[in-house]
């Protein structure tokens, strides 16, 4: 990919169009000093005093984030929140990114999905982070949600380019992208050529059929060949991605870390190379930047490979953002090609 070539999809990410479906999370840290630390009087345990608390959509939010950050002429979201202060935050938080929420339900009964962080502000990267506290639905989704979704999607698709699932919750049917929503995808894909379909999930990505699906080597082995322990090596990725291809029958971007990707079509496969960064790397949210570059190139006219190398690129650099869920911006992906390119040298 030369320079020219790269600008020249980002200008056309600026009229893309994209619905994120899928579960939205708030990533919530607590910044704590612990040289402020008291002693409870009641229980003798140390009280952590937060100093500050910053929040930011997480999962599907996550995608939006890198969406919008990397010009996208549109980004609608579709999920819910729950009726609770996290909900509040989280739609506030995309609201602010400039994400269409007109489609966002507010619903009464589950609590919004959140990741609370703990972090002591005198540490850097990851190290800083103490244990996680997850608040999850582990409940089917409410029966009234289900329809309303798909209804959305309807309603969106003749004005979109493209559409993301992002399916988070690892419960069976108890987020977003149920089993009836995954069928009613395939349907939509079927009938809506034009339009770029891509799912990630982080338990049942070798569930979705007529669409575009994202998963990493081990999440690709362990979706292919479901009943036994396979070791994951280069050859089983090759194998596991081939058959993932035939089963969706719908390209297929395995993502590999620092080596890149693998993309698997009907004609065979190609291995993208990724970009080489020193120094310390926080891989939080790098999956999801390089879902939102590759969405974005497919859906201006890139092809296969030229999406793969756009995630490459975009994830290179969020993985050097510590201590955030990162996203890339248009001019550091300019920059960052030309070290890809100067590292084939």
């Amino acid at each position: 990919m030369t320079a020219e070539r790269l600008n020249e999809l980002l200008a056309a990410f600026t009229s893309r169009r994209v619905v994120v479906v899928g579960d939205y999370f708030l990533d919530k840290y607590l910044e704590f000093d612990p040289a402020l630390a008291e002693v409870s009087l009641e229980t003798g345990k140390v009280a952590n005093q937060v100093v500050n608390v910053r929040h930011s959509p997480g999962a599907a939010g996550t995608v939006v984030s890198n969406l919008t950050a990397l010009g996208a002429g549109e980004v609608i979201a579709v999920g819910f929140t729950g009726e609770d202060g996290e909900g509040y935050e989280l739609r506030r938080d995309l609201r602010d990114l400039g994400c269409n929420t007109g489609h966002f339900l507010c619903v009464q009964g589950p609590r919004t999905p959140t990741y609370l962080k703990p972090r002591n502000i005198h540490v850097s990267g990851l190290d800083a982070e103490s244990e996680r506290y997850d608040m999850k639905n582990r409940e089917p989704l409410p029966p009234e949600v289900e329809p309303k979704i798909l209804d959305t999607l309807d309603e969106l698709l003749p004005r979109v380019d493209a559409v993301i699932a992002a399916d988070q919750v690892e419960e069976e049917d108890c987020g977003v992208v149920t089993t009836d929503v995954r069928g009613a995808l395939a349907e939509m894909a079927a009938e809506c050529r034009d339009v770029v379909f891509w799912a990630d999930s982080r338990r049942r990505i070798g569930l979705f059929r007529g669409v575009i699906i994202k998963p990493n080597e081990q999440e690709a082995v362990r979706a292919a060949f479901p009943d036994g322990d396979v070791l994951v090596d280069d050859g089983m990725v090759l194998k596991a991605g081939g058959v993932l291809c035939v089963r969706s029958g719908k390209p297929v971007f395995v993502t590999r870390a620092e080596r890149g990707m693998l993309v698997f079509d009907k004609s065979g496969w190609q291995d993208i190379r990724g970009v080489r960064v020193d120094g310390a790397i926080d891989p939080t949210g790098a999956g999801d930047s390089a879902t939102a570059a590759a969405v974005l190139t497919l859906a201006s006219g890139g092809t296969f490979a030229e999406a793969a190398l756009m995630a490459n690129l975009a994830a290179s650099i969020t993985v050097q953002q510590l201590g955030v869920t990162g996203t890339p911006a248009p001019d550091e992906l300019v920059a960052r090609l030309e070290l890809w390119r100067r590292q084939a040298r």
